[in-house]
């Protein structure tokens, strides 16, 4: 085990809340809060919530009790998915029994009805949906914006704005300011056991330049179709989604059909921007073309059923990764392949196994194909969302590369956030020269990140999030002469988002 890997262990283990905090209830506020007795009909007003139809509202908080004892036992009750109190009825309807029965004066509330379009996730909220079909523990919802019902049609929006300066430590580092920058706007209609949804997500990220940003140990693609980008970080498409997905109810699920000319196939854990254990992180994980590059697909169809606990999909897309060009749509295809199975087994908590056949990724490299395989457990609760993954990434023809990836992030209370990742990969495309002695040449390097996130209410329904991070490595002395002994990089940021 790598001196980093314990750094970043101690780190991670750093993050996870003291049992004090047991009691804590992130984000537990209900999204269509029930009155206690009838109000007058108001005009309807567009109110900010989860930016996702199929976002599952967290559960309630337990009633507060007279000791701390008592007000324990009924936050376990809560984390274990306790069945509810036995009801009883009386002249104003159900109620909870509560041994010697209390006359209630307030009206039985009858159920709400669905608001129009809006596809509810299963009863007990298992799940929450990740980028393209991916699936997040329940307990982190869907990603928070504006949500208007207009006709028979749910519409969502969510965005981001990250302004990020960072300086990259080391002879191969470098610094920079940049802004990274994502908008969804998402339309669901329920047909009454059919759902259709049309999604789109864009970027104003190509505006960056070329190149992207100073990202020290990250490769992958290309700036200008001839060189690699080396230490840096590649800026998304212009389009980063354009499909459309469809599930038909059945007796214990639902069949989907998912796919578009830019989608997201069926193949790792939900991308890094739509994970709540990085939604803090200002630079993308040097990992990335281990796990998620195929967030950005031009041609998928992805086919599945789903229940609460259990998924199963299979997708078709296109294995080449986007070019240099990132303000156009690219040929869509169907040449590689991907299956995936993901448990959840309750709100806390996300597993998946995932396998791919990608036909030429690389631009630079066509000759070559991959075979990929991922596995990632993620878990959210108490404030804490955290991921560990592992990815093989085997070159045909060519060697194994594989990748280790931590992350948590520890909304500590309201303002306060503590967030770390940690990686560990085999990586050969450092030194991309042929003349360089140590191109093709295959080394394991480390990175451990970590920061801290102050975050407040902005301007009207978007919040603003203020903080930085610190991130070192551990590397093989071969690579001294290049990286210098111990590079130091810093990052400072600040990330309007919409919704609260």
């Amino acid at each position: 085990m790598t001196r980093s890997m314990l750094i970043a262990g101690c780190a991670l283990s750093a993050l996870l809340p003291a049992p004090a905090f047991a009691q804590m209830m992130p984000g537990m506020k209900m999204d269509m809060p029930m009155p206690a007795k009838p109000k007058p009909k108001a005009k309807p007003k567009p109110v900010v919530k989860h930016a996702h139809p199929a976002a599952h509202p967290a559960a309630p908080q337990a009633a507060p009790s007279s000791s701390p004892a008592q007000a324990g036992a009924q936050q376990r009750a809560v984390d274990e998915e306790a069945p509810p109190p036995p009801m009883t009825t009386s002249a104003t309807g159900p109620r909870p029994a509560q041994g010697k029965e209390i006359e209630d004066a307030t009206p039985a509330m009858p159920p709400m009805p669905d608001m129009p379009g809006m596809a509810m996730g299963p009863a007990d909220h298992a799940y929450g949906d990740g980028s393209g079909t991916s699936r997040n523990p329940g307990n982190d919802g869907a990603m928070k914006g504006l949500h208007l019902a207009t006709g028979d049609w749910m519409v969502m929006l969510h965005g981001y704005a990250f302004g990020v300066y960072t300086d990259q430590g080391g002879p191969r580092g470098d610094s920079q300011a940049f802004v990274g920058s994502m908008a969804m706007l998402t339309g669901t209609r329920d047909f009454g056991g059919v759902r259709l949804q049309l999604r789109s997500m864009m970027s104003l990220e190509p505006a960056m330049g070329a190149k992207g940003y100073p990202n020290l140990f990250a490769t992958g693609e290309t700036a200008n179709g001839t060189t690699q980008l080396t230490d840096r970080q590649h800026p998304h498409d212009l389009f980063m989604e354009l499909a459309a997905r469809v599930d038909v109810d059945t007796a214990h699920g639902s069949l989907f059909l998912y796919g578009g000319p830019v989608a997201e196939p069926a193949l790792g854990p939900s991308a890094f921007m739509h994970r709540a254990s990085a939604q803090y992180q200002p630079l993308s994980p040097i990992t990335h073309h281990w796990f998620d590059s195929t967030h950005i697909s031009y041609g998928v169809v992805t086919a599945g059923y789903g229940t609460a606990r259990w998924q199963i999909e299979a997708s078709g897309f296109r294995g080449r990764e986007p070019d240099q060009y990132r303000w156009n749509i690219e040929q869509p295809g169907l040449d590689s392949w991907s299956v995936r199975a993901t448990w959840t087994p309750s709100p806390a908590w996300a597993v998946q196994v995932s396998h791919g056949w990608l036909k030429s990724p690389e631009q630079l490299e066509a000759f070559r194909n991959e075979a990929r395989t991922t596995a990632s457990v993620q878990y959210a609760a108490h404030g804490v969302s955290a991921l560990l993954a592992f990815s093989n990434k085997h070159k045909l023809p060519g060697r194994v590369l594989t990748a280790w990836l931590a992350e948590a992030n520890w909304d500590i209370d309201r303002h306060h956030t503590l967030f770390a990742r940690a990686e560990n990969v085999a990586n050969d495309e450092l030194f991309p020269n042929p003349l360089d002695p140590l191109h093709d040449r295959k080394v394991r390097v480390s990175k451990l990140e970590s920061g801290y996130a102050y975050r407040l209410r902005f301007v009207g329904p978007f919040d603003l999030a203020l903080g930085g991070a610190v991130g070192i490595y551990d590397k093989p002395a071969i690579l001294d002469a290049a990286y210098g002994r111990f590079p130091l990089s810093f990052s400072l940021f600040a990330k309007v988002s919409l919704g609260h």
